[in-house]
C-alpha cells in the first residue's frame, strides 16, 4: 500500500468511525422518533378509535332501548336510522383497526370483540325487526335479555382491547427511555474506539514502511556482481510503491540472469559449431588425390571413429542394381579380423538393411549382450552405444556407416556425422566416376591397339566407304527433313494433347453433372412412384369391390363403370411401372439376377396367359420349340417374361385376324454376331414372335424401339398404349446380354426376334450397367409381370363346408390399420368388412400404440411405413419391444418401394411385406397365410 493510501486509509478510518458513530446517533434518535410516533399517533389512534367503537355502541343500545320502550312511531324510526348508521360507523372503525394492528394479541382481542359484535349484531336485528312489526310479545323481552347479556361481553372485550393498547403505549415509553441511555453510553465507546483505531494506523503505517525499506537495503547489499548468474529477490509483500520498486528490481534481475544464460549458451554453440567445422573441413582435405573407394573407405573409417569416440565402426558401399544390389564392406575400424560385423548385407536385411531401405539414420542405445564386443589388449567389453547412418546421393543410398562406442553418442557427435555423410555421398560418387574413367582408359588403350591393327584392313576399305560416305549424305539430308517433318508433327500432336486434355477436363465435369442429375431424377421418379401409387391404390381396391357381381349392390351398368375404372387403373400402374423400369435402365440402376430358370415349362406358361386372348379376338396361338433347346437356362427369369410378354401383348393388340406365332430354338451363334458382340456369352436362344398383323413400314422399324414412339399417329390412336413395350424389351434384352431384332412390312404382318445367352455367372459388365441403388425406386412388379402360372382363387362352389370355412379365416377377426391417408383407410376398412373383419384405424403410430395399450384384441395389423410423427419403422420397432407382441402379424404396406426397403421392413419387426398399390386378393392371401398360423 503506498504513502498516500495508508494517509488516505488513516483519515479514511477518522471519518469512518465518526460516520458511524452519526449514523448509531441518528439511528437512536430515528427510534426515539419512532417510539413518539408510535405513543401518540399509532397506539393513541388505537386507543382513540376503540373508545369512539364504545361511545357508538353504547349511543346504538340506548337508542334500540329508547325505540322499543318510549319512541312513538315517528321516533322510532329516527332511532333505527341512528342504528343503522352507528352499526356502519363501528364495522368502518373494526375494518380500520383490524388494517392497522400489528400485535398478535391485539388482532385476537379484535377478532373476538368483532365474533361478538356479529353475534350481538344478529339479535340487534331481530329486535329491530319485531319493533317494525309493533309485535310487543314476551319474545321481545326475552330478546331484550339476551341483547342485555351480549352487550355487556362486547363492552367487557372493547375494554380489554383498550387496556391491552395504552399497556403497549406504555411499554414503548419505557423502550424510548432505554434507548436513549443506550446511544448515550454508545457514543463515549465509539470516541474512545476511535482514538485506538487511528493511533493503532499510524504506528502500523511507520513500522511497514521502515521495514520495507530495511528488507530492498539487505538485498542490494548481498548482491555479487562478479557473477550474475544467480542474483538474489527482493520478495514483494505489499503492493504500494515500494513493492513496485521490489517487483522492478526483480523483473531487472531476472532480465541479467537471462541474459547471462543466452551469452554462456552462445558461446557453447559457436564452441560446438568451430569442434565440428574444424572436423568437417579435416575430413573434406582428407578426400584429395583419392581414386580408389577402398582407400577412401579405409581412411574415412580411420579418420571418423576417433572423432567420434567410436571404438568400432564398418564402412559398406553400394555395390551391382536391381536384384542383385547389396552393400560389401570395404573398411572397419578396430576390427577382429573376419568377425568384425557382416561382410554384406541386402535391402531390408537387418537393421542396417532397413536403414538403407528407408534412407533413415538410427542410434540403439540398449544393446543387446551377445552383442558384438569391443576387443583390447586386456579383454573384451560390450558397447554401450550404436549408430546406424545412410550416406545418400540423388536421393539414393550408396554406403552405409555403422559405429559403435563404450559411451553414448552425444548429440553434437550426431550433428557432425550427418554433416559429414552430406558431402561423402558427393566424393563416393566423384571417386567411382573417376575409377570409371580410368576403367575406361584403360580399355581405350587396349582398343586402341587393336584398331591399329584394324587399321590396315580398314584402309583398305576406305575407298569403299568414301563411296558409300556421299550416298549416306544424301540418306542424311533426307532423314533431316523427314526430322523436321516429324517435329512439326510432334509439336501438333503436342497441341492436340493439350486440347483433348481440356476436353477430358470438360468431359468429366458433364460426367459428374450426368451423375448428379441421374441421382435427382431418381429421387425424382421414386418420389412420383409414391404420390401416383398412394391414390391409385385406393382407386383399384374400391373399383375392385364395387365391379364384384357377387357382392356389390351396384345395377349391371354401374359395376360395368366400376370395371372401366378398375381397368384404367391397371393400365394407369402399367404405365408407371414402365416409365420406372425404363428410367432406371437409362441410369444403370437396374438390378438384374441371374439364376437358372426351366424352359421345358415356357410354352405351357405362355398358354396359360394368352390362350384367353386369342380365344377372345379369335384368332389362332401356336407356340413350337425344338428339342435341341436346354431345358435349364441361366438368365434373369423375372426380365426375360416381361420381354415376351411384351412382345406377345404388341402382336395380340395389332392382330385383327390370322394368327400369332413363337418359335423357340438354339441360336445360330454366327448369325447372333451380326447383331450383337457374343464374346463372353454361350448357348444362345432364338425366340421368334411372329403376327399377321398391320406390319411395319421400313422407315418407321428404328423409330419403334424409341420411348413414347409407335409406328404412326393413326396407329396411336386405333391401338393405343404409350409406345414403352418395345423400349423396355429392347433394354432388357441388353441388360440380359442379349438383343431384340425387327423383321417386318407394311400390312403384312412382323416378327419379333429375341436373342439371349445362357450366362451362369451372370453378365460380365453387370456391375456398371445394372448397379443397384437405394436412391432408385425399386418399384415391386411382382404384380405386372408375375410369373405366368397365377391360378386364382379356387371356386366355393366345388368346396365342402370344411374348405368353406378355411376359405373364410376372417370372420370374427380384428385388424388394425395404420396409415395417415385417409382414402386408403376408407378403401380398406370397406373392402375388409366385407370379408367379415372388424375394423380399428389409426392415422400414426402414436395412436396405434395408444390402441394396443388399451388391451384391444387384435388379431393382425397392416402397417403403413411413411406417416408423419412416428413413421412405420419405429412403430413397429417399439411393438416387438413388448414381449406380448412378439408374435403379433404386422403386415408392411408402403407406396414408396425402394431397394432394400423388403429387409429394413423385416428387420424392424414386420412379419410380412406389400407394395401399393394393392391388389386385394393379393392382400387377403398374405393375410389368410398369418391368421391362419
Amino acid at each position: 500500500m503506498g504513502f498516500k493510501k495508508k494517509q488516505m486509509l488513516g483519515f479514511g478510518l477518522i471519518l469512518l468511525f465518526l460516520a458511524i458513530l452519526l449514523s448509531f446517533m441518528m439511528f437512536t434518535l430515528n427510534n426515539l422518533k419512532s417510539s413518539m410516533t408510535e405513543i401518540v399517533e399509532n397506539r393513541y389512534e388505537k386507543v382513540q378509535a376503540s373508545m369512539e367503537i364504545r361511545q357508538l355502541f353504547s349511543r346504538s343500545d340506548r337508542e334500540i332501548l329508547f325505540a322499543a320502550n318510549d319512541a312513538n312511531k315517528e321516533e322510532r324510526a329516527e332511532s333505527l336510522e341512528i342504528i343503522n348508521e352507528n352499526h356502519n360507523l363501528i364495522e368502518s372503525k373494526i375494518a380500520g383497526l383490524s388494517g392497522s394492528l400489528n400485535q398478535a394479541k391485539a388482532k385476537q382481542l379484535l377478532k373476538e370483540f368483532e365474533t361478538q359484535y356479529a353475534s350481538y349484531s344478529i339479535t340487534e336485528a331481530e329486535i329491530i325487526q319485531k319493533i317494525k312489526s309493533e309485535n310487543s310479545s314476551d319474545n321481545l323481552s326475552s330478546l331484550m335479555d339476551d341483547q342485555r347479556e351480549k352487550r355487556t361481553k362486547v363492552i367487557s372485550t372493547m375494554d380489554e382491547f383498550k387496556d391491552y393498547q395504552e399497556g403497549v403505549m406504555k411499554d414503548t415509553l419505557s423502550n424510548s427511555k432505554q434507548t436513549y441511555e443506550d446511544m448515550i453510553g454508545f457514543v463515549i465507546f465509539a470516541v474512545i474506539l476511535s482514538i485506538l483505531v487511528i493511533s493503532v494506523t499510524v504506528v502500523w503505517m511507520i513500522r511497514s514502511t521502515s521495514k520495507d525499506l530495511q528488507s530492498i537495503t539487505k538485498v542490494i547489499e548481498n548482491i555479487d556482481y562478479k557473477n550474475l548468474s544467480v542474483i538474489p529477490r527482493i520478495p514483494v509483500r505489499t503492493t504500494d510503491e515500494i513493492g513496485e520498486i521490489a517487483k522492478s528490481f526483480n523483473d531487472m534481475a531476472e532480465s541479467l540472469e537471462i541474459y547471462n544464460q543466452k551469452e554462456k549458451d552462445f558461446t557453447e554453440k559457436i564452441s560446438e559449431q568451430n569442434w565440428i567445422q574444424t572436423r568437417v573441413a579435416d575430413i573434406a582435405t582428407m578426400y584429395q588425390r583419392i581414386v580408389d573407394v577402398e582407400v577412401l573407405a579405409d581412411r574415412f573409417i580411420t579418420r571418423l571413429a576417433p572423432m567420434m569416440g567410436a571404438s568400432i565402426g564398418a564402412f559398406y558401399v553400394k555395390r551391382g542394381e536391381g536384384v542383385d544390389m547389396r552393400f560389401v564392406k570395404l573398411a572397419s575400424f578396430a576390427g577382429d579380423g573376419e568377425d568384425s560385423g557382416r561382410r554384406e548385407f541386402r535391402l531390408g536385411e537387418g537393421l542396417i538393411g532397413q536403414c538403407a531401405l528407408e534412407k533413415k539414420s538410427k542410434v540403439i542405445e540398449d544393446i543387446p549382450e551377445n552383442f558384438q564386443l569391443v576387443t583390447t589388449g586386456l579383454g573384451e567389453v560390450n558397447p554401450k552405444s550404436i549408430v546406424i547412418a545412410p550416406v545418400v546421393f540423388e536421393d539414393e543410398v550408396v554406403a552405409m556407416v555403422e559405429l559403435a562406442s563404450l559411451e553414448a553418442f552425444t548429440k553434437l557427435q550426431k550433428t557432425f556425422l550427418n554433416q559429414v555423410l552430406d558431402t561423402l555421398g558427393i566424393t563416393i560418387n566423384n571417386v567411382e566416376g573417376r575409377m570409371e574413367i580410368e576403367r575406361l582408359l584403360k580399355e581405350s588403350q587396349a582398343q586402341t591397339e587393336e584398331l591399329q591393327a584394324q587399321s590396315e584392313e580398314l584402309q583398305s576399305q576406305s575407298e569403299e566407304m568414301q563411296a558409300q560416305s556421299e550416298e549416306l549424305q544424301t540418306q542424311a539430308e533426307e532423314l533431316r527433313m523427314i526430322n523436321e517433318q516429324l517435329e512439326e508433327r510432334n509439336r501438333e500432336t503436342e497441341e492436340k494433347s493439350k486440347e483433348l486434355q481440356v476436353a477430358k477436363l470438360n468431359l468429366e465435369k458433364q460426367a459428374e453433372e450426368l451423375k448428379l442429375s441421374s441421382k435427382y431424377k431418381s429421387e425424382f421418379m421414386a418420389n412420383m412412384s409414391h404420390e401416383l401409387r398412394t391414390p391409385l391404390n385406393s382407386i383399384l381396391i374400391l373399383s375392385e369391390m364395387l365391379s364384384d357381381p357377387n357382392d356389390s349392390k351396384l345395377n349391371e351398368e354401374q359395376q360395368e363403370f366400376a370395371r372401366v375404372i378398375n381397368s384404367s387403373g391397371q393400365d394407369l400402374l402399367t404405365l408407371i411401372n414402365d416409365i420406372l423400369d425404363l428410367s432406371k435402365v437409362e441410369v444403370g440402376k437396374l438390378e438384374v439376377v441371374f439364376d437358372e430358370m426351366n424352359l421345358s415349362e415356357l410354352p405351357e406358361l405362355l398358354h396359360r396367359n394368352f390362350d384367353h386372348v386369342a380365344k377372345k379376338k379369335n384368332i389362332d396361338f401356336i407356340i413350337e420349340k425344338s428339342k435341341n433347346v436346354p431345358d435349364i437356362f441361366f438368365t434373369d427369369e423375372q426380365r426375360f417374361q416381361q420381354i415376351l410378354k411384351n412382345l406377345l401383348s404388341n402382336a395380340f393388340k395389332f392382330t385383327e385376324k390370322g394368327s400369332v406365332s413363337v418359335q423357340i430354338k438354339k441360336a445360330d451363334e454366327e448369325n447372333v454376331a451380326q447383331w450383337i458382340q457374343t464374346k463372353g456369352a454361350s448357348n444362345w436362344v432364338e425366340i421368334k414372335v411372329t403376327d399377321t398383323g398391320i406390319g411395319i413400314s421400313k422407315e418407321k422399324q428404328k423409330l419403334i424401339f424409341e420411348a413414347f414412339q409407335q409406328g404412326d399417329g393413326a396407329t396411336m390412336r386405333k391401338y393405343g398404349g404409350t409406345g414403352l413395350g418395345l423400349s423396355i424389351c429392347r433394354e432388357f434384352a441388353k441388360l440380359l446380354g442379349g438383343w431384340v431384332i425387327v423383321d417386318s412390312e407394311e400390312g403384312q404382318g412382323s416378327t419379333f426376334t429375341f436373342f439371349i445367352p445362357s450366362m451362369p455367372e451372370g453378365f460380365k459388365n453387370v456391375d456398371e450397367a445394372i448397379a443397384a441403388s437405394p436412391e432408385v425406386a425399386a418399384a415391386n412388379h411382382d404384380d405386372s409381370v408375375a410369373p405366368f402360372g397365377d391360378q386364382g382363387e379356387p371356386d366355393a362352389g366345388m368346396m365342402d363346408e370344411e374348405d368353406l370355412d378355411k376359405a373364410k379365416p376372417f370372420c370374427n377377426k380384428t385388424v388394425l390399420v395404420v396409415d395417415d391417408d385417409h382414402r386408403n383407410i376408407f378403401a380398406l376398412k370397406n373392402a375388409l368388412k366385407h370379408e367379415g373383419m372388424e375394423i380399428l384405424t389409426a392415422e400414426n403410430g402414436f395412436e396405434c400404440l395408444e390402441l394396443l395399450e388399451k388391451g384391444n384384441n387384435i388379431d393382425v395389423i397392416l402397417m403403413d411405413i411413411m406417416m408423419p410423427g412416428m413413421d412405420g419403422y419405429e412403430t413397429m420397432t417399439r411393438i416387438r419391444e413388448q414381449s406380448k407382441f412378439e408374435d403379433l402379424p404386422i403386415i408392411a404396406l408402403t407406396a414408396k418401394a425402394m431397394k432394400g426397403d423388403r429387409e429394413k421392413c423385416l428387420k424392424a419387426g414386420a412379419s410380412d411385406y406389400v407394395s401399393k398399390p394393392l391388389k386385394l386378393d393379393q392382400l387377403l392371401s398374405v393375410l389368410r397365410v398369418w391368421l391362419t398360423n
